[in-house]
């Protein structure tokens, strides 16, 4: 049995406590650093967030729930993929309440930091646009998570959410449809 098995075991038997979540992360931090990386490529680079700074933030949000239930790594995955989005949407909607706070004058002669904005922009309607799935259809949402956000194939998602991989696929171009639809109506 591995460490994270191990780990998640012990949870299961013991109870969520601050150790445990620790030592959970310690057993999949080298694959938390790759779904971090991959969120922030799906999220454009345009958060200013790097790979650590996202996994750790995560792991505190971690910390913050009390408790973590699932049943497998696929499942943690998940959910992780789930956090860092959350916290990658609550740095950019902070970034842009800064951005137009205070009534002060921004003058930028940076076209970069003009792109930036505009990436913040598409990936808060995009987050906006999940939002609304979710009260739709759920299921679209955690499979548009698992493929874009968390970057897994098409068999793993059909693997860890009890589905074939025919039906995961035609999930995944509906949901492409609608979040394409509602984010071009904007």
């Amino acid at each position: 049995m591995g460490q994270f098995t191990e780990v998640l075991s012990r949870i299961h038997r013991d109870g969520t406590s601050p150790e445990a979540v620790n030592d959970l992360f310690d057993a999949a931090y080298g694959d938390l650093k790759d779904l971090a990386r991959h969120r922030l490529r799906a999220s454009g680079h345009h958060t200013l967030l790097d790979t650590t700074a996202l996994v750790h933030e995560s792991y505190l949000r971690f910390l913050k729930a009390g408790r973590i239930e699932v049943e497998d790594r696929a499942r943690f995955m998940g959910y992780a993929a789930r956090v860092m989005r959350s916290v990658i949407v609550d740095f950019v909607r902070r970034r842009s309440a800064e951005r137009r706070g205070g009534g002060d004058l921004h003058v930028t002669l940076d076209t970069e930091h003009e792109n930036i904005a505009a990436r913040e922009s598409e990936f808060l309607r995009l987050d906006d646009a999940l939002t609304e799935l979710a009260a739709v259809d759920a299921q679209l949402v955690r499979i548009t998570e698992m493929r874009f956000f968390a970057g897994l194939t098409v068999d793993e998602v059909a693997a860890t959410l009890a589905l074939s991989p025919r039906t995961v696929a035609r999930e995944w171009e509906k949901a492409r449809m609608i979040l394409r639809d509602a984010i071009a109506g904007d």
